[in-house]
């Protein structure tokens, strides 16, 4: 950045706010999240106090489709994120002259869905010349737990989703050492595989509800030990994951069960309830040996079942497990400003508002 740029970003960052307005003691970020299928939006202050937030899921549209579709996540951001950004503003009475800057994830994600946050902020910043802070997706996931617990550097992360799913030493705000990751799929994107193939859209308890959740659910009446799938990866020394093999041994005993009901493909099992328990107590003993790995060696959050198979691993360590709440483990746009803050703090990532930014899916 030339010395002339930087000068300028400086006399930004100094926010001058009128005496008695809600800026006037602290420095606001404004956090756009729109990286797959969540419209989210955030006015924080400097401390961690969320002023006004407004959030859009697109969850019941995929839920009739059957999964993402890229093309229809685009237009649905494009409808509403004008819509979710004023009414972050509006609930936090905080106008645009009164932001510091303005912090959007930029990767990684959909690249539609990026495309439609990055191009609606830079409009904005521009419009209103302030700073803009382009934000990792997983960075602000793994930073979430310090805008709730007041959690020093160094700590380890186990982040699990849909998209994603590894394991890193959070070294600072922008430092990271990555110990593991999936080599295939996610665990979510096992979890929706299933829940599809075991059709339980057309269960009555589960027709709202996305494949993960439908298999936590059904879950909790089920019979775990009816069914033994093998944890991944039980001989490989490292802290990576794999989930396909897994989904490959569930798939077969479906197919089985399917046969031995002589129902078709589509039908709901009998058993569909034991599947269900085995399957998330599966993904949570893969979860919790590989943590138990990276813990000796050196969110999917919001299921409860994982994170009791987690906290099973941190008290025989003597370490402490800290989860954000659900609402916090989602796609919002409060994680995205917290990141802003976090940022803004250090003066670390920090652009002019005429810097061309790019997405990056990958």
């Amino acid at each position: 950045m030339s010395q002339c740029r930087a000068r300028g970003l400086q006399r930004l960052l100094r926010c001058k706010h009128a005496s008695g307005s809600k800026a006037s003691c602290s420095r606001l970020v404004l956090g756009i999240e729109t990286s797959c299928d969540d419209t989210g939006a955030a006015v924080m202050d400097e401390t961690g106090t969320i002023l006004g937030e407004s959030l859009h899921s697109q969850k019941e549209v995929h839920l009739r489709s059957g999964g993402i579709i890229p093309t229809v996540a685009q237009q649905l951001h494009r409808e509403n994120i004008e819509r979710v950004v004023q009414e972050a503003l509006d609930r936090s009475g905080v106008t645009p002259a009164e932001l510091c800057a303005v912090a959007t994830t930029v990767k990684p994600g959909l690249a539609l869905s990026l495309g439609v946050g990055l191009q609606f902020s830079q409009r904005f910043v521009r419009e209103h010349n302030k700073p803009f802070i382009p934000i990792h997706h997983m960075e602000a996931h793994a930073l979430t737990v310090r805008m709730l617990h007041p959690l020093t550097f160094p700590f380890l992360v186990l982040l699990v989703s849909g998209g994603h799913s590894l394991l890193a030493v959070a070294r600072g705000v922008r430092d990271f050492l990555l110990l593991g990751h999936t080599l295939d799929e996610a665990p979510g994107d096992t979890l929706d595989k299933v829940a599809r193939r075991l059709s339980l859209r057309k269960h009555p308890q589960c027709f709202t509800l996305s494949g993960g959740q439908a298999i936590e659910l059904l879950a909790k009446d089920g019979d775990r030990k009816r069914f033994g799938f093998r944890t991944p990866m039980g001989q490989t020394p490292d802290c990576c994951f794999s989930f396909a093999g897994l989904r490959n041994q569930i798939t077969m005993l479906i197919k089985k069960k399917e046969a031995e009901e002589g129902v078709e493909e589509g039908t709901l099992l009998s058993c569909v309830n034991d599947i269900a328990a085995a399957t998330q107590h599966t993904v949570a003993l893969h979860l919790a040996k590989r943590t138990h790995r990276a813990v000796l060696s050196g969110g999917v959050a919001s299921n409860q079942y994982i994170r009791k198979a987690l906290m099973i691993i941190t008290e025989a360590t003597g370490l402490r497990l800290l989860c954000p709440p659900a609402k916090f483990c989602t796609d919002n746009g409060v994680m995205i400003a917290w990141n802003g803050v976090e940022r803004l703090r250090e003066g670390n990532g920090i652009l002019p508002p005429d810097v061309d930014v790019s997405y990056e899916p990958k």
